[in-house]
């Protein structure tokens, strides 16, 4: 009934005028686009309306004269018109919009304005920031309030756990930002609490994927269909931090929620998954048991889930468990010198960057050592490593460079997904935006000087309704060079570290966590 309720009211504001309707010869009043939604961003304006039919419309906007050109020709519900370019200053822009050949002054043009904002990196970094939050709220899987894992996905509504928790702590930035309401956020984090709470849990943790539609583990792969540990740990970072932003609060919706959240982590069995060795073991299914058999060992990005597990105040395991198994990988200890930069802990060059992203959008590496190492200082090097690498381009590739480096896990436009990092054959002259504005915490101005350049040099060829997409390869001939997806995992870190970049939020609320407190000082990682 809500659905016919909104399709009539959809078609009821098309058919009305904002200055008395025409008649189109055919079928009486002609069809506009009411309302039409306007937001400024320092070198685009945004233009929305309701449409779910697929028509065409003109879009026009006015010159110095007051003359209206046209600017483009679009189908569906939306432009973006990146055509007005940067300026120090704000400006304001005026549009009309109106059924595809309709002239301009026409009774079925709809007028509006757009205030855009000076080009400070400040509202650089909100448009960055608000596009890629639309990622986890417009988004979002509608039943389970999930982050659904990509935006191309082939295989239905597959939801993802370990992206939602990134989604989690994304929405409370968004709140805090004044980006979307806490009402609507608490929304989205409900219905996925919910979710989480009926879905079939493998002691307590949950699986890598589910389907959003049936609510059934989605296999990752073969034998991975029950328990992933990893992508838990990271659903907990989010679930701990939702409880702690929402821990004194008087509200009982609120009150409630940090409740269920706190349930939901302290029933995770983390010790489970050592199966009572001196070793973490990721994936455990209950058709296949521990086939897969995947020691958890770093420097990487699982080093959340042995603080995690080592902090659980209901189902710890020793830190033993992480002295015995962790650091015994061949990319633990390095301590060599890559592209003029000391890499302390992690694999030749640091591998890709997400290795510094994903444990720590609520762990703040500022206060944690490990062996001496401070992994605030270690991050940064990994970044650095990448900003290098970038300028030295070994391979001379197109484009790299000072505003165009950073080289993660991501979508490729020759491979698929691949695992993109320095000197490695899958280097391929893909850059992918996730991997430095995500380590704007560690290099600021490096990040920024990308952000930029994607943003006011490339534009829309780079940005999409969701933030910048998942890939871009300068060496590709010309059409081929992006991949126009978004993935959850790399949409989130982004909302996340630019947050922790502007105001340590997400590292604030995450290390009031009691348990988090105990569980570093019982590895010995605090000073």
């Amino acid at each position: 009934m809500n659905r016919l309720l909104s399709a009539l009211l959809i078609l009821a504001m098309m058919v009305s005028c904002n200055r008395g309707g025409q008649d189109n010869g055919a079928s009486g009043k002609v069809r506009i686009p009411y309302p039409i939604l306007s937001e400024g961003n320092p070198a685009h304006v945004h233009l929305s309306w309701n449409d779910n039919i697929g028509s065409t419309y003109d879009i026009f906007r006015a010159d110095a004269s007051g003359k209206f050109v046209k600017c483009a020709s679009v189908t569906g519900s939306e432009y973006m018109d990146f055509s007005i370019g940067k300026s120090d200053r704000s400006r304001e822009y005026t549009y009309r919009v109106c059924p595809a050949g309709f002239p301009v002054d026409s009774a079925s043009a709809f007028e509006v304005k757009a205030d855009v904002p000076a080009a400070t990196d400040s509202a650089l970094l909100d448009m960055v920031q608000k596009y890629t939050l639309r990622y986890f709220t417009d988004f979002a899987h509608p039943q389970t309030g999930l982050a659904r894992e990509r935006s191309n996905d082939r295989n239905g509504d597959i939801v993802t756990t370990g992206g939602t928790g990134f989604g989690l702590m994304a929405l409370i930035a968004g709140v805090e930002r004044g980006f979307i309401t806490k009402e609507r956020a608490l929304d989205i984090i409900e219905k996925t609490v919910t979710f989480l709470e009926k879905c079939e849990k493998f002691h307590g943790a949950w699986a890598h994927w589910y389907d959003g539609d049936s609510g059934k583990t989605f296999s990752f792969s073969r034998y991975d269909d029950g328990g992933d540990i990893v992508e838990t740990a990271f659903l907990a970072e989010g679930l701990i931090c939702v409880r702690q932003w929402l821990t004194d609060s008087e509200v009982p919706q609120e009150k409630a929620i940090a409740g269920r959240c706190d349930k939901l982590w302290k029933g995770i069995e983390w010790d489970w998954y050592t199966r009572g060795t001196d070793s973490l073991y990721w994936h455990w299914s209950k058709n296949h048991d521990w086939k897969m058999n995947h020691r958890i060992k770093g420097f990487d990005e699982t080093f959340i889930a042995y603080v995690l597990g080592v902090s659980s105040p209901t189902h710890a395991f020793s830190p033993d468990v992480y002295y015995a198994c962790y650091p015994k990988s061949t990319y633990y200890y390095n301590g060599k010198e890559y592209c003029g930069v000391k890499l302390d802990l992690g694999m030749d060059y640091g591998g890709p960057l997400f290795f510094t992203h994903y444990s720590f959008l609520g762990l703040d590496p500022r206060n944690v050592e490990v062996h001496d190492v401070n992994l605030y200082e270690r991050n940064k090097a990994h970044s650095l490593i990448h900003y290098n690498y970038a300028i030295e381009n070994p391979k001379g590739h197109e484009g790299y460079g000072p505003d165009l480096w950073g080289f993660t896990s991501s979508d490729d436009p020759l491979v698929g997904y691949t695992s993109h990092h320095p000197n490695t054959d899958s280097e391929n002259g893909t850059v992918s935006p996730t991997a430095a504005v995500s380590s704007i915490v560690y290099t600021p101005e490096e990040s920024l000087n990308v952000i930029r350049h994607l943003y006011y040099d490339l534009g829309e060829k780079v940005f999409g309704k969701y933030g910048f997409y998942d890939a871009y390869n300068p060496s590709m001939v010309e059409g081929q060079q992006v991949v126009k997806s978004h993935l959850a995992i790399d949409q989130g870190p982004q909302v996340v570290m630019i947050e922790n970049y502007r105001s340590g939020l997400l590292w604030d609320i995450f290390m009031t966590a009691p348990e988090i407190q105990t569980g570093l000082k019982k590895l010995g990682f605090t000073k």
